[in-house]
Order: structure tokens, then sequence, then C-alpha cells
């Protein structure tokens, strides 16, 4: 039968100690946060205890804390269309240290970990087919990295002379502008614009 409450349910898991660092109910979501060598492992459970069944792994995506040690945390989404329950399931790891791959568990993670490949620069070993998903083969970079530049590192046109696509280092076509951000209403001192008497009589009738 299912737990009663996301709280019971986090009393559960605690048992998948050592595999999991930190159990915690924020915002009325249980988050788990697993160690990466232990993730396959607590994804298993999740999916094949009766009193967890989360069978469906939603969404599994990246995100960049550059400030932190390990700078990259994946996050499992997974659903429990059984006990009608979500839970969250977070890793962290850094720029070179490779994340097991769980497509094995959920197969659709084969999409999503390519991905968060393409997108932040994290491996996942074990993946069959980690290749990039939504920018281009000779694309440069991971572009939903913190430090990733704005303009990125090439553009992309067509060549009329060429009749193909190339690419081409970025250009900016003029320098980044300056601008001091000063009201130009601050900045008007010498002159007077139609309306300014009233304003001044206001003024001095208070």
């Amino acid at each position: 039968m299912a737990l009663a409450t996301l709280d019971d349910l986090g009393d559960y898991l605690r048992q998948l100690d050592p595999d999991v660092s930190d159990i915690a109910l924020r915002q009325g979501e249980l988050i788990v946060q697993a160690r990466r060598g232990g993730i396959t492992r607590v994804l298993t459970f999740l999916r094949d205890d009766a009193n967890c069944q989360f069978a469906q792994l939603a969404d599994l995506c990246g995100a960049d804390y550059p400030e932190r040690e390990e700078r990259f945390e994946i996050v499992y989404n997974l659903l429990s269309l059984k006990h009608n329950q979500r839970i969250r399931v977070k890793v962290a790891t850094d720029e070179e240290t490779p994340v097991p791959s769980v497509a094995d568990i959920f197969p659709c993670a084969t999409w999503f970990e390519r991905e968060a490949w393409d997108m932040f620069g994290i491996f996942f070993a074990g993946n069959p087919d980690l290749r990039r998903l939504l920018t281009d083969y000779g694309f440069e970079g991971h572009p939903l990295r913190k430090d990733f530049p704005l303009t990125g590192y090439t553009e992309v046109r067509y060549d009329e002379t060429q009749k193909r696509v190339v690419y081409e280092p970025v250009k900016l076509t003029q320098d980044f502008r300056v601008f001091d951000f000063m009201s130009p209403w601050e900045g008007m001192t010498t002159v007077h614009l139609p309306g300014d008497e009233k304003a001044a009589g206001r003024d001095g009738e208070g």
C-alpha cells in the first residue's frame, strides 16, 4: 500500500543510506539528494519498490551553479501513477567527473541525457548514444553554461557565392554602446519647454 504522506515516504527512503546524502520536504515537494555513484541504485529502488513504484521518468535536466565546487546538478523528476506521487532526485558533479547513465533503468533517459550533455557538457557514462541533440554537429561549447557568451563562438549564414551554409567566428558589427542612464529631464538644465512655467508656478504656490 502507498505511504500516506511525502513525509512518510521521506522517512522510508532513509534506508537507502549511504546512497542518499539528504532528504528534505521543500515547498510541498520531496527532494532526495543522491550520491553520484549510487544514482542507479536509488532510481532502481524508487522504480521497483512496492511502496514507491515511480515507474515514469517525467524529466531529466541540468542546472549550472559555477560558484560551487561541483557546479552541475542533474535533476530527475519521477512520477508514480500507482500512488499518485511525485519525487525529485538530485545529483551533483563537476566538469570532469561522469555521472552513471540511467538509460538501462528508464530508456527515455537516453534522450534526456543527450540534451544535458549538449547544453551543459555533463557526461553520462554508459549512455549508448551520447551525441549532440539540439545544436549542430560542429557546434563549440555548451550554451546553457553560465559562462557561455551570449553571442556564442560562431555564427551561421548562407554564402551566395559558395551556395552553401558557412560557419564563421562571431563578428560584432559595432562596439558595445555606453549608456549613462541619466534621465533626459535631469540633463536639460538650460532648455525650457512649453508648460514648464506652470510647474514652476505650482511649486511657488506650494
